[in-house]
Protein backbone atom coordinates (compact mmCIF):
# COMPACT_ATOMS: atom_id res chain seq x y z
CA UNK A 1 0.00 0.00 0.00
CA UNK A 2 1.45 3.42 -1.02
CA UNK A 3 2.06 5.69 1.97
CA UNK A 4 -0.66 8.05 3.95
CA UNK A 5 -2.33 10.95 1.58
CA UNK A 6 -2.68 13.25 5.21
CA UNK A 7 -1.04 16.44 4.88
CA UNK A 8 -0.22 16.15 1.31
CA UNK A 9 -0.87 18.58 -1.58
CA UNK A 10 -2.37 17.59 -5.27
CA UNK A 11 -2.74 18.96 -8.17
CA UNK A 12 -4.27 18.00 -11.55
CA UNK A 13 -1.59 16.99 -14.53
CA UNK A 14 -3.86 18.37 -17.51
CA UNK A 15 -7.08 21.02 -17.44
CA UNK A 16 -10.30 19.15 -17.79
CA UNK A 17 -13.25 20.95 -19.94
CA UNK A 18 -13.62 24.57 -19.04
CA UNK A 19 -15.29 25.28 -15.76
CA UNK A 20 -13.91 22.39 -13.92
CA UNK A 21 -10.77 21.60 -12.15
CA UNK A 22 -7.85 22.22 -13.59
CA UNK A 23 -3.90 22.57 -13.37
CA UNK A 24 -4.38 25.56 -10.98
CA UNK A 25 -6.80 23.83 -8.74
CA UNK A 26 -4.48 22.41 -5.40
CA UNK A 27 -6.53 19.52 -3.36
CA UNK A 28 -5.37 19.31 0.76
CA UNK A 29 -5.57 15.68 1.08
CA UNK A 30 -6.44 13.98 4.94
CA UNK A 31 -6.75 10.60 5.82
CA UNK A 32 -7.25 8.82 9.72
CA UNK A 33 -8.52 4.79 9.63
CA UNK A 34 -9.85 4.36 6.53
CA UNK A 35 -11.41 7.82 6.19
CA UNK A 36 -10.14 10.26 3.42
CA UNK A 37 -11.52 14.08 2.75
CA UNK A 38 -10.36 16.80 1.40
CA UNK A 39 -10.53 20.58 0.22
CA UNK A 40 -10.26 21.89 -3.12
CA UNK A 41 -10.08 25.65 -4.87
CA UNK A 42 -8.42 27.18 -7.78
CA UNK A 43 -8.85 28.25 -11.52
CA UNK A 44 -12.96 27.74 -12.18
CA UNK A 45 -13.24 26.04 -8.57
CA UNK A 46 -13.83 28.53 -5.23
CA UNK A 47 -14.72 25.55 -2.88
CA UNK A 48 -14.59 21.78 -2.92
CA UNK A 49 -15.46 18.73 -0.88
CA UNK A 50 -14.37 15.39 -1.06
CA UNK A 51 -14.94 12.77 1.26
CA UNK A 52 -14.63 9.13 1.21
CA UNK A 53 -12.88 5.68 2.39
CA UNK A 54 -9.51 3.85 1.26
CA UNK A 55 -9.23 0.41 1.28
CA UNK A 56 -5.42 -0.44 0.13
CA UNK A 57 -4.44 1.26 -2.58
CA UNK A 58 -8.26 2.11 -3.87
CA UNK A 59 -9.79 5.74 -2.88
CA UNK A 60 -13.90 5.56 -3.28
CA UNK A 61 -15.93 8.59 -2.54
CA UNK A 62 -17.84 11.56 -3.59
CA UNK A 63 -17.21 15.12 -3.86
CA UNK A 64 -19.25 18.74 -3.88
CA UNK A 65 -17.94 21.82 -5.51
CA UNK A 66 -18.59 25.57 -6.11
CA UNK A 67 -17.50 27.16 -9.04
CA UNK A 68 -16.92 31.36 -9.63
CA UNK A 69 -20.35 31.52 -11.64
CA UNK A 70 -22.17 30.43 -8.19
CA UNK A 71 -23.30 27.39 -9.72
CA UNK A 72 -22.91 23.65 -7.35
CA UNK A 73 -22.07 20.20 -8.66
CA UNK A 74 -21.46 16.73 -7.35
CA UNK A 75 -20.08 13.63 -8.45
CA UNK A 76 -18.24 10.45 -7.43
CA UNK A 77 -14.94 9.15 -8.10
CA UNK A 78 -13.18 6.10 -7.48
CA UNK A 79 -8.61 6.39 -7.93
CA UNK A 80 -6.06 4.22 -7.28
CA UNK A 81 -3.03 5.62 -5.08
CA UNK A 82 0.25 4.85 -7.15
CA UNK A 83 4.01 6.15 -5.76
CA UNK A 84 5.69 7.72 -8.43
CA UNK A 85 9.41 6.72 -9.05
CA UNK A 86 10.48 10.22 -7.12
CA UNK A 87 8.16 9.23 -4.10
CA UNK A 88 5.28 11.57 -4.97
CA UNK A 89 1.93 10.11 -4.68
CA UNK A 90 -0.31 10.06 -8.05
CA UNK A 91 -3.98 9.11 -7.89
CA UNK A 92 -5.47 8.05 -10.79
CA UNK A 93 -9.09 8.63 -10.80
CA UNK A 94 -12.84 7.23 -13.02
CA UNK A 95 -14.97 9.67 -12.27
CA UNK A 96 -18.52 10.95 -13.02
CA UNK A 97 -20.48 13.37 -12.25
CA UNK A 98 -24.20 12.89 -10.80
CA UNK A 99 -25.65 16.25 -10.68
CA UNK A 100 -24.87 16.93 -14.48
CA UNK A 101 -23.70 14.52 -17.89
CA UNK A 102 -20.19 13.43 -18.05
CA UNK A 103 -17.68 11.01 -16.90
CA UNK A 104 -14.29 10.23 -17.38
CA UNK A 105 -10.67 9.78 -16.27
CA UNK A 106 -7.67 11.93 -15.08
CA UNK A 107 -4.98 12.32 -12.68
CA UNK A 108 -3.64 14.36 -9.54
CA UNK A 109 -0.28 14.60 -8.36
CA UNK A 110 1.57 15.49 -5.06
CA UNK A 111 3.12 18.47 -5.91
CA UNK A 112 6.89 18.49 -4.92
CA UNK A 113 8.01 20.74 -1.11
CA UNK A 114 9.98 23.38 -1.69
CA UNK A 115 13.34 23.76 -0.63
CA UNK A 116 13.89 25.94 2.31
Amino acid sequence: MARSLDGLVLAPVADQAPGQVGTRTRFAYHEKDGEIWAEYEGGDVVRGHPVGTRAGDRLDFRYVQLKTDGTTSSGHCVSEVVELSDGRVRLDETWEWESQLGSGTSAVEQVPERAP
